[in-house]
Protein backbone atom coordinates (compact mmCIF):
# COMPACT_ATOMS: atom_id res chain seq x y z
CA UNK A 1 0.00 0.00 0.00
CA UNK A 2 2.86 2.38 0.85
CA UNK A 3 4.38 1.74 -2.60
CA UNK A 4 1.11 2.66 -4.32
CA UNK A 5 0.72 5.88 -2.31
CA UNK A 6 4.38 6.78 -2.92
CA UNK A 7 3.99 6.14 -6.68
CA UNK A 8 0.83 8.26 -6.83
CA UNK A 9 2.55 11.03 -4.88
CA UNK A 10 5.51 11.02 -7.30
CA UNK A 11 3.18 11.01 -10.30
CA UNK A 12 1.15 13.94 -8.92
CA UNK A 13 4.29 15.92 -8.06
CA UNK A 14 5.82 15.24 -11.49
CA UNK A 15 2.64 16.28 -13.27
CA UNK A 16 2.40 19.48 -11.22
CA UNK A 17 6.01 20.43 -11.99
CA UNK A 18 5.61 19.80 -15.71
CA UNK A 19 2.40 21.87 -15.79
CA UNK A 20 4.25 24.71 -14.05
CA UNK A 21 6.75 24.69 -16.89
CA UNK A 22 4.17 24.29 -19.63
CA UNK A 23 1.56 26.73 -18.38
CA UNK A 24 -2.07 26.72 -17.43
CA UNK A 25 -3.51 25.53 -20.73
CA UNK A 26 -1.01 22.85 -21.66
CA UNK A 27 0.79 25.12 -24.14
CA UNK A 28 4.45 26.15 -23.80
CA UNK A 29 5.07 29.59 -22.34
CA UNK A 30 6.65 31.60 -25.18
CA UNK A 31 7.88 35.12 -24.45
CA UNK A 32 5.92 37.85 -26.22
CA UNK A 33 8.48 39.24 -28.65
CA UNK A 34 6.92 42.18 -30.39
CA UNK A 35 8.80 43.00 -33.59
CA UNK A 36 10.95 46.08 -33.31
CA UNK A 37 9.50 47.69 -36.44
CA UNK A 38 9.82 51.46 -36.84
CA UNK A 39 9.88 53.70 -39.95
CA UNK A 40 13.50 52.76 -40.72
CA UNK A 41 12.78 49.05 -40.45
CA UNK A 42 9.67 49.53 -42.61
CA UNK A 43 11.84 51.10 -45.35
CA UNK A 44 14.45 48.33 -45.04
CA UNK A 45 11.72 45.70 -45.30
CA UNK A 46 10.72 47.01 -48.74
CA UNK A 47 14.08 46.14 -50.32
CA UNK A 48 13.62 43.71 -53.21
CA UNK A 49 15.92 41.80 -55.57
CA UNK A 50 16.27 42.01 -59.33
CA UNK A 51 16.88 38.59 -60.82
CA UNK A 52 19.11 38.25 -63.86
CA UNK A 53 21.00 35.42 -65.51
CA UNK A 54 24.77 35.54 -65.96
CA UNK A 55 26.61 32.53 -67.41
CA UNK A 56 23.51 30.35 -66.88
CA UNK A 57 23.37 31.29 -63.19
CA UNK A 58 20.70 33.35 -61.50
CA UNK A 59 22.07 36.53 -59.93
CA UNK A 60 20.08 38.42 -57.30
CA UNK A 61 20.89 42.14 -57.14
CA UNK A 62 19.38 44.31 -54.39
CA UNK A 63 16.93 46.98 -55.48
CA UNK A 64 16.43 49.86 -53.04
CA UNK A 65 13.06 51.67 -53.15
CA UNK A 66 13.01 55.51 -52.93
CA UNK A 67 12.05 55.55 -49.21
CA UNK A 68 15.12 53.42 -48.43
CA UNK A 69 17.43 55.34 -50.78
CA UNK A 70 16.63 58.51 -48.80
CA UNK A 71 18.17 56.89 -45.72
CA UNK A 72 21.53 56.05 -47.31
CA UNK A 73 24.39 58.00 -45.71
CA UNK A 74 22.14 59.27 -42.91
CA UNK A 75 22.27 58.50 -39.21
CA UNK A 76 19.47 56.16 -38.15
CA UNK A 77 18.29 54.57 -34.91
CA UNK A 78 17.32 50.91 -34.95
CA UNK A 79 15.97 48.78 -32.13
CA UNK A 80 16.41 45.05 -32.52
CA UNK A 81 17.97 41.79 -31.48
CA UNK A 82 21.60 40.73 -31.87
CA UNK A 83 22.26 37.91 -34.31
CA UNK A 84 25.94 36.95 -33.88
CA UNK A 85 28.09 36.32 -36.94
CA UNK A 86 30.76 34.48 -34.94
CA UNK A 87 30.65 32.60 -31.67
CA UNK A 88 31.50 34.48 -28.52
CA UNK A 89 30.04 36.71 -25.85
CA UNK A 90 31.12 40.15 -27.12
CA UNK A 91 30.65 41.43 -30.66
CA UNK A 92 31.89 44.45 -32.59
CA UNK A 93 30.20 43.25 -35.82
CA UNK A 94 26.85 41.45 -35.85
CA UNK A 95 23.48 41.36 -37.55
CA UNK A 96 20.53 43.21 -36.06
CA UNK A 97 17.05 41.72 -36.55
CA UNK A 98 13.50 42.74 -35.73
CA UNK A 99 12.99 39.28 -34.21
CA UNK A 100 15.09 37.43 -31.61
CA UNK A 101 17.43 34.67 -32.73
CA UNK A 102 15.60 32.24 -30.43
CA UNK A 103 12.49 32.61 -32.57
CA UNK A 104 12.67 30.51 -35.70
CA UNK A 105 13.42 33.07 -38.39
CA UNK A 106 12.65 30.73 -41.25
CA UNK A 107 9.29 29.50 -39.98
CA UNK A 108 5.88 30.92 -40.62
CA UNK A 109 4.43 32.52 -43.70
CA UNK A 110 6.15 35.91 -43.69
CA UNK A 111 9.64 34.77 -44.67
CA UNK A 112 12.94 35.95 -43.25
CA UNK A 113 12.70 39.16 -41.20
CA UNK A 114 14.74 42.19 -42.25
CA UNK A 115 18.28 42.34 -40.89
CA UNK A 116 21.19 44.76 -41.19
CA UNK A 117 24.89 44.33 -40.50
CA UNK A 118 26.21 46.44 -37.64
CA UNK A 119 29.79 47.72 -37.24
CA UNK A 120 30.36 49.25 -33.80
CA UNK A 121 32.28 52.53 -33.67
CA UNK A 122 34.39 51.27 -30.79
CA UNK A 123 34.25 48.48 -28.31
CA UNK A 124 31.86 45.56 -28.33
CA UNK A 125 28.30 44.71 -27.38
CA UNK A 126 27.69 41.78 -25.05
CA UNK A 127 25.28 39.23 -26.53
CA UNK A 128 21.84 39.23 -24.95
CA UNK A 129 18.46 37.87 -25.93
CA UNK A 130 16.99 41.21 -24.86
CA UNK A 131 16.47 43.93 -27.49
CA UNK A 132 19.04 46.70 -27.89
CA UNK A 133 18.99 50.02 -29.73
CA UNK A 134 21.80 51.31 -31.90
CA UNK A 135 22.49 54.56 -33.72
CA UNK A 136 24.79 54.79 -36.73
CA UNK A 137 25.26 55.72 -40.38
CA UNK A 138 23.39 53.60 -42.92
CA UNK A 139 25.22 52.58 -46.06
CA UNK A 140 24.41 50.23 -48.89
CA UNK A 141 26.99 47.55 -49.53
CA UNK A 142 28.35 48.04 -53.07
CA UNK A 143 29.26 44.34 -53.36
CA UNK A 144 26.64 42.32 -51.43
CA UNK A 145 27.30 39.27 -53.60
CA UNK A 146 30.66 38.89 -51.84
CA UNK A 147 29.04 37.69 -48.63
CA UNK A 148 28.13 40.75 -46.57
CA UNK A 149 24.69 42.21 -45.89
CA UNK A 150 23.07 44.55 -48.40
CA UNK A 151 22.46 47.21 -45.74
CA UNK A 152 25.07 48.10 -43.17
CA UNK A 153 25.27 50.50 -40.23
CA UNK A 154 28.73 51.96 -39.55
CA UNK A 155 30.10 53.82 -36.52
CA UNK A 156 27.26 52.36 -34.48
CA UNK A 157 26.84 53.21 -30.82
CA UNK A 158 24.58 51.61 -28.26
CA UNK A 159 21.85 53.95 -26.99
CA UNK A 160 19.26 53.67 -24.22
Amino acid sequence: MKKIIFTLLLFTLGTGLSMAQIGNYGEPQVPDHTPMMNNTWEAIDKMMYKVSTVNNKKVYTPSYPPALKKLENTVVELPGYIVPLVSGRNHSTFMLSVLPITQCQFCGTNGIPPMVEIFMKKGTVKYSDEPIKIKGKMKFNPEPLKGNAEIQIFEAVLID
